[in-house]
């Protein structure tokens, strides 16, 4: 009875020294998944590349932290936030966008600018319709894409004409650039306005024509970090990120200029 008490009770140990130590591992690991802090970021469908960069990079300092990308027009995503949208995070393709917003009470402190861009035109290989200047997207019969707009790249466009007086008649105006570049690429269209950074996304899918006034209408971009931030010292290290040396070396590398 001695014996078999003995080794009842041995057993008994063993499945508690067990038990714990599953316990210890689970605990852990719960620990470890609270330690990993997600962040949104809300940022204008021209940078899709470069910020996919510059998170890749990012991460390489801060292995605990995951980000996440909304990439809309930026009016679209400031309506977003105006009705209540949470994120950590938001950068816009131009300053006016970034002002509705810091209007709304949803910035926490003040943006920062961090880039600027310009328009280009892009045609299909090959150039099939012979365009070669801005003044030849308002000729009869062309299948011209712009923005809209109230979107950065369309308010842009807008400004081009102003200063060209060259009025354009386009068959569709899209939400946010990266349609406009899709219909170029697609052929459903004779030449499209985008910015520059996106025609280098597009290779050589598209042909980028430049043109002068482009100069007359640089926008240059804003980021800031939101009041609805879950993890504002992360917010505040993701944008100081995306301003210094690293971020500025990865714009520059997807054609974006200097502010």
């Amino acid at each position: 009875m001695i014996a078999g008490a003995r080794t009842r009770t041995t057993t008994a140990a063993t499945t508690i020294a067990v038990v714990t130590a599953l316990l210890a591992v689970l605990t852990g690991c719960s620990a470890g998944a609270q330690r990993k802090q997600t962040m949104t970021v809300l940022a204008a469908a021209s940078l899709t590349e470069s910020f996919g960069e510059v998170r890749d990079r990012f991460h390489d300092e801060h292995p605990d932290v995951r980000i996440r990308f909304d990439f809309q027009g930026s009016s679209l995503l400031a309506e977003q936030l105006r009705q209540g949208r949470r994120a950590g995070v938001y950068a816009s393709a131009n300053t006016e966008t970034m002002q509705d917003v810091v209007r709304a009470g949803v910035v926490d402190g003040r943006s920062r600018t961090f880039a600027t861009n310009r328009l280009t035109i892009v045609v299909p290989p090959g150039n099939p319709a012979g365009i070669t200047s801005f003044a030849d997207l308002a000729r009869p019969n062309q299948a011209v894409v712009v923005c809209a707009p109230q979107v950065p790249c369309g308010a842009a466009a807008v400004q081009v004409q102003r200063e060209t007086g060259v009025r354009l008649d386009p068959v569709s105006e899209e939400s946010d650039v990266k349609d406009v570049l899709h219909k170029v690429v697609a052929g459903e269209a004779d030449a499209g306005l985008v910015y520059v950074t996106d025609a280098h996304s597009a290779g050589d899918k598209v042909r980028s024509i430049g043109f002068p006034a482009a100069e007359q209408a640089i926008n240059t971009y804003p980021i800031a970090k939101l009041e609805t931030a879950r993890h504002p010292r992360l917010a505040a290290e993701f944008l100081e990120f995306v301003r210094g040396p690293v971020g500025n070396r990865i714009l520059e590398k997807y054609g974006f200029g200097t502010p």
